[in-house]
């Protein structure tokens, strides 16, 4: 088997630019990704719009062009798509990461391909690996009675399958606002709760006001200093000093976060806060404590996912493979 001098796990905004990184400086590298290209994108809300401006969402130098002032989940897709082509990166889909081991000067990567039957198992080697492994892939739990539910989901995708359903949100920060406001206008009976008294300060500067007037107005009803406590077919338990109530709810919606795959990091050998989840490893390089094992992009920030972004993440991997084109020479 041969050994390749990077392997980058994950093809998200943050691994296809340590993957443009690799291949200019001429090192051998490939990119597994256990979904699709820019997967976590794919799976945002159909109709999303960034918060950002185009050109914070650049990478490898190609323009990304709109003629909105922020940019769609659409387009994004469609120029990143047009990043692997021109640069003709290598990607390999399907292949999701179940361990990784090192052996001497050498990693030996195990994944599965879960798209075939029965599943398929296979190993790479490298020298060096980057984990650009995000964190949309696993919500935060709340650990209740019914989370586990059919109508219960962690994800929002479109309004329309809920016309003229009871839909319970829970969470208050964008996700959770932007999702109350397209279901609303889609025909829905929406009810917000949040632990917290008001809505959380990252909302985007246009949704704000919409969604604080639709509360006012009783358009969309919410429960503040609110806790679910349990979710059953049709109800959701609800909690607020010391007194339950009952929500109907045809659906539920958990937009309370998400966070890196620390278990993957920890099998590696990478030290994670156990309360942060923020993995040990250099600021200036982004290497872990394992020595070759890299971090780029969103599993960095640990639980504080809000602290990394496309627009920062996408320049780790220049640094990183600065870092490796110098020990490889």
């Amino acid at each position: 088997m041969s050994v390749r001098d990077v392997l980058i796990v994950g093809a998200g905004p943050s691994g296809l630019a340590t993957a443009i990184a690799a291949k200019q400086h001429g090192l051998d590298y490939v990119v597994v990704e256990k979904g699709v290209l820019v997967n976590a994108i794919f799976h945002f809300p159909t109709h999303m719009v960034y918060f950002t401006t185009p050109e914070l969402l650049e990478i490898g130098g190609l323009p990304l062009t709109t003629p909105y002032d922020k940019p769609t989940r659409l387009e994004s897709l469609r120029y990143y798509r047009r990043v692997v082509d021109t640069y003709g990166l290598q990607i390999s889909f399907q292949e999701q990461v179940t361990s990784i081991e090192r052996e001497d000067s050498v990693f030996i990567v195990t994944m599965e391909r879960r798209d075939v039957d029965p599943v398929r198992r296979a190993t790479r080697k490298a020298r060096a690996v980057v984990l650009a492994i995000g964190y949309y892939d696993l919500p935060n739990y709340l650990g209740i009675p019914g989370e586990d539910l059919p109508h219960v989901s962690h994800y929002y995708k479109e309004p329309h399958p809920y016309y003229r359903q009871r839909v319970v949100i829970v969470g208050g920060k964008n996700s959770a606002a932007e999702a109350a406001l397209e279901l609303f206008r889609a025909g829905a009976h929406v009810t917000m709760v949040h632990r917290r008294a008001a809505l959380g300060d990252s909302i985007k500067y246009w949704v704000r006001p919409d969604i604080d007037n639709r509360i006012k107005e009783g358009s969309i009803a919410a429960r503040f200093e609110t806790r679910v406590v349990e979710i059953r077919p049709h109800v959701v338990v609800v909690e607020r000093d010391g007194t339950r109530e009952e929500i109907a709810a045809d659906a539920v919606l958990l937009l309370t976060g998400y966070r890196p795959d620390v278990d993957l990091m920890r099998r590696a050998g990478i030290r994670c806060d156990d309360e942060t989840l923020v993995p040990e490893l250099n600021p200036e390089t982004f290497e872990t404590n394992v020595p070759g094992l890299f971090i780029a992009g969103g599993a960095v920030a640990g639980r504080n996912t809000g602290s990394i972004f496309i627009e920062n993440g996408r320049f780790h991997g220049e640094r990183i493979v600065n870092v490796l084109a110098e020990r490889l020479k």
